[in-house]
């Protein structure tokens, strides 16, 4: 007997919402992990989500994998609001196959990377997959490389945001690691290229998953990944978060909120926070809570090279992208992470009209061989080119040191930033005044009967006559010398000022960053 077509849709929309069925989605809950659904329901704003391809089913006949089709294939695909702005996503259903990679599995997850796109929408990707479909071969193979096609093509277009949410390894991490921020939850994800027992019977090394791939290991290590959330939920809600300061495309703004927190607001408290003792430290993250609005800092990045700061904020109600040296970690030095860290996060921001605000307190790029051999130059080198490039508003506030090379590649006015202020404390110069005065002053040092004493005058008349903020200032390097507690409304006011500011680059097919 031929089924009725209403029931027949009824049975395929309760199979798809099954997945893999009762006893895959209670082991999915068992290792502390929501299922796809649960996923997509909390991302979204309630009853927005149109899903796509809901019926698709995989065309492998081999390996026994006729006897299995499963209505979605492994991964849920569509669109909806989040906060009432449009987002396309896919989340991938361990449950199904493992969420492995099949050829019409990866149709869906291009099929909405295409109209995101097309519709000029952020891409959230939900990953927690075993890999490539090994019964499809090439095919699946293939599948992967149309979605880091789409990628590439996607990137500075729309915002993309991966959520690793469990298993991602092998070729897979090539999509997250493309896409513009990369969360990982603690205790159920982990990624790597090679896994455990290939470097084992290798290299002989043994490690664990965890140790290798776990979230922690790319946030603090590798950098990979940009957050560390503990567990579905909060990563759901962090990508909420993350997308509220984010425009739909590269053509959009980045949505304004009306914000009770004072434009005009001073803070006194910032007139003593810069120690007067230049080799004391002091944890810049005061600062940026002193002057956003509300205190409300999303920083990115926080567990790798954290020397230097990013993250969100706003100001006025406005998104901007936060970028500060961190005097309480090796003294704010620029290394060759920071450096990569600053650089990404700038062009981010440049490539999606969100303003960049950079706190400078660097006393120049970190010594050392291994620096050196490493590539500190070219590193140092990217920092330099993603400010120079960006076109967005600029500001800059140097609250204490800025010396040498770090000086020019900090947002300094020598690469197009609108506006630059410093601090009454801050120290602008070649390199510091203790370095600088024995190099100038060797002979006389040498030959001085009371050294220290002699030293400790030229230093006093080395920071008096160059390394102070009004011999800047005298050139025009510095727009103003601002009091620390009015940090807040002259941000404020300079963005006002940048609100139609129009400038580009020179017509080209791309320029050749320093990778």
């Amino acid at each position: 007997m031929t089924m009725n077509p209403r029931d027949h849709l009824t049975e395929l929309e309760r199979l798809a919402e099954l997945g893999g069925g009762d006893e895959r989605l209670r082991r999915q809950r068992e290792a502390g992990k929501l299922t796809t659904r649960e996923r997509v329901d909390l991302l979204f704003d309630a009853g927005t989500f149109e899903e796509v391809d809901k019926f698709v089913t995989h065309r492998c006949r081999d390996f026994g994998m006729d006897k299995e089709v499963i209505p979605g294939d492994g991964v849920v695909a569509g669109h909806g609001r989040v906060d009432g702005r449009q987002v396309y996503a896919f989340a991938q259903d361990f449950t199904v196959f493992g969420g492995s990679l099949s050829e019409t599995n990866a149709a869906k997850i291009v099929k909405v990377m295409d109209l995101a796109v097309r519709m000029g929408a952020p891409i959230v990707g939900l990953n927690d997959s075993g890999g490539a479909r090994i019964q499809e071969g090439v095919v699946s193979l293939a599948g992967y490389a149309d979605i880091f096609l789409r990628n590439t093509l996607a990137s500075g277009v729309v915002p993309q945001i991966s959520a690793i949410m469990g298993p991602c390894a092998g070729g897979a991490v090539y999509s997250p690691a493309i896409t513009d921020f990369n969360i990982m939850v603690e205790g159920t994800s982990y990624m790597f290229v090679t896994g455990p027992d290939v470097i084992k019977t290798v290299t002989h090394e043994e490690v664990t998953k965890e140790e290798l791939g776990g979230a922690m290991a790319h946030n603090m290590k590798s950098g990979v990944a940009h957050f560390a959330v503990g567990d579905d939920r909060e990563c759901l809600a962090l990508i909420r978060d993350l997308l509220g300061y984010l425009p739909s495309n590269n053509l959009d703004d980045p949505p304004r909120r009306t914000t009770s927190d004072p434009v005009d607001r001073s803070d006194p408290a910032l007139d003593s926070l810069v120690p007067e003792q230049p080799n004391q430290p002091y944890d810049m993250h005061e600062l940026i809570g002193a002057v956003v609005d509300d205190g409300v800092f999303l920083e990115v990045h926080r567990h790798f090279a954290q020397n230097i700061v990013v993250g969100f904020a706003r100001l006025g109600g406005r998104p901007v992208g936060v970028v500060a040296n961190q005097p309480a970690v090796l003294a704010g030095c620029l290394d060759i992470d920071a450096s990569v860290k600053g650089a990404r996060f700038v062009r981010f921001c440049d490539a999606f009209n969100i303003p960049l605000i950079t706190f400078e307190d660097v006393p120049g790029f970190l010594p050392g061989v291994r620096q050196e051999h490493g590539g500190i130059i070219r590193a140092g080198a990217k920092l330099l080119y993603a400010f120079a490039e960006a076109t967005v508003p600029k500001i800059t506030v140097i609250t204490r040191k800025a010396y040498g090379g770090a000086y020019c590649v900090m947002s300094s006015k020598h690469i197009r930033t609108d506006f630059n202020y410093a601090f009454p404390t801050a120290e602008i110069a070649v390199m510091g005044p203790e370095g600088a005065v024995n190099i100038l002053y060797r002979r006389e040092l040498q030959a001085a009967a009371d050294p220290a004493s002699l030293r400790a005058k030229l230093v006093s008349e080395f920071r008096e006559k160059l390394a102070n903020p009004f011999v800047a200032a005298a050139r025009g390097y510095v727009d103003e010398i601002i009091h620390p507690r009015s940090t807040r409304p002259k941000l404020i006011a300079a963005l006002a000022s940048c609100d139609n500011k129009r400038d580009k680059n020179l017509p080209k097919k791309h320029g050749n960053i320093p990778l």
